[in-house]
């Protein structure tokens, strides 16, 4: 069905939810090219607006207020497509379409034993973020439910190459209710790739964990948060990689006429040709060209 012949409501949910589809590191790059299709000003702006809101939600979109960085996410959205940040005490819009802020106001917090523990944990991340991460991003929240209080540690981490026609991202969130004696851990972790060079390949990957710590004071809260994080991602990495490893090797035996074993060991023809003696004829040095050429691409 053509654009032109949808109503306005049609029209603003089709562009919605395409905006929102689009992978981390590609929402301007999905919002011009609809511009070229819809060619309404007024109504691309909103829509962009509402649908950069809540990508910037789904994937933690890192930004930086006095040289700290600010992961954005539900926990810290305050209404009127405001989010609240608790280490510069500010609230603002962000524009993604602009990469700016906009609307920038302060605000005052309860210093508590929540908010000092707070500054604890995220001081651990952060070595654990800069020891792991090439360019990582971490954030620790406040929140009450209930009359309860949480801590919410979210970690980022991207790379977006579109002129390499692929972009990556990795983030985990942490949530942790602030008990006396003991407190249940409950994480999630969660890779995407995107890869659009000669396919269209989108790769999402995501893991739940649940873990218990003893508390005995604040500092040996942090560290060991920091310990639990730490082990639970390197798992989580380890799976990854070794299915992926894995995916590749059935991968290529599917794509070989035959079943032929994958050693990954480059083999030096050349070297056995002059062990042997062979006399190199010109059919003979394509055939055994070929292979090599097969070898190498195994590896």
């Amino acid at each position: 069905m053509s654009l032109s012949v949808l109503s306005r409501k049609e029209k603003e949910r089709v562009i919605r939810r395409l905006l929102i589809q689009a992978p981390p590191g590609e929402f301007v790059n999905a919002f011009d090219d609809l511009c070229l299709l819809i060619r309404d000003e007024k109504l691309m702006h909103h829509q962009g607006e509402c649908a950069g809101h809540q990508h910037c939600q789904k994937y933690s979109v890192p930004l930086r207020i006095d040289g700290n960085p600010v992961l954005l996410s539900h926990h810290n959205v305050m209404g009127d497509y405001r989010f609240f940040d608790y280490q510069s005490k500010l609230s603002f819009k962000f524009d993604l379409l602009q990469n700016q802020l906009r609307d920038i106001q302060s605000h005052g917090i309860i210093r508590n034993e929540t908010e000092y523990l707070r500054n604890v944990v995220l001081c651990a991340l952060k070595l654990y973020v800069s020891d792991h991460y090439p360019a990582g991003n971490c954030n620790v929240l406040r929140k009450t439910i209930k009359n309860k209080e949480f801590l919410i540690a979210c970690i980022e981490d991207h790379n977006y190459e579109t002129g390499q026609c692929w972009n990556g991202l990795w983030k985990s969130k942490w949530i942790f209710q602030v008990n006396p004696f003991l407190t249940l851990v409950t994480g999630r972790i969660f890779v995407q790739a995107h890869f659009f060079r000669c396919v269209n390949l989108h790769v999402e990957i995501s893991k739940d964990v649940k873990e218990s710590l003893e508390i005995v004071n604040q500092a040996q809260l942090a560290l060991s948060f920091a310990r639990l994080v730490e082990e639970q991602e390197n798992k989580f990495q380890a799976a990854v990689l070794e299915e992926l490893q894995e995916l590749s090797n059935e991968a290529l035996r599917k794509i070989l006429r035959r079943d032929l074993p994958v050693t990954r060991t480059l083999i030096d023809w050349q070297r056995i040709l002059s062990d042997l003696n062979l006399v190199m004829y010109p059919k003979l040095g394509y055939v055994i060209y070929s292979r090599s050429v097969l070898c190498n691409w195994i590896i």
